[in-house]
């Protein structure tokens, strides 16, 4: 699977998803810094790569300005605990492979999955 790491997520995650055979760039180290939103998704589009972010404004993008993508991973997690955050996106990959094209929100309650397709 190809990911792209937004620079408000856990850079960590990065190697986490690369010791798993998964090819991730990140917006921190592959790209330039302070890029817009819209450039983050549109990048993630072109390189056919599901971003993974903590930042609610994708949805905007996503929702209300109908914005293509390849999918996104929000994480809305209190913890910051790294060792948490790897289990639930273990547990994302694990269980929903074929709906990481979606928006998929990841909480600590529970994982869910909103559809972007019409």
């Amino acid at each position: 699977m190809r990911f792209l790491l937004d620079e408000c997520a856990d850079f960590r995650l990065a190697a986490f998803l690369s010791e798993r055979g998964h090819d991730v760039t990140t917006i921190v180290h592959d790209h330039p810094r302070a890029l817009k939103d819209r450039e983050v998704l549109a990048i993630a589009r072109r390189q056919s790569r599901v971003l993974i972010t903590n930042d609610t404004d994708f949805g905007e993008l996503i929702y209300r300005r109908r914005l293509a993508h390849r999918g996104v991973i929000l994480l809305r997690m209190r913890s910051e605990v790294l060792s948490i955050k790897c289990a639930r996106l273990e547990q994302v990959l694990a269980q929903f492979p074929d709906e990481l094209d979606q928006f998929v929100v990841v909480t600590d309650a529970g994982i869910r999955i909103r559809s972007t397709h019409a």
